[in-house]
């Protein structure tokens, strides 16, 4: 299947991915610069 260029700049998603990826380097920021302030051993 083919698609024209007028039907291939119609096609949406794809910042799906991008969303999560933004989301997971948030989250291990955070929790790398809360490791760092407020250091607890494991298991405790």
């Amino acid at each position: 299947m083919n698609l024209s260029n007028r039907e291939m700049m119609q096609v949406s998603g794809g910042g799906y991915g991008l969303w999560a990826a933004l989301g997971g380097v948030i989250t291990f920021l955070i929790s790398a610069i809360e490791g760092f302030l407020n250091p607890i051993e494991c298991g405790k």
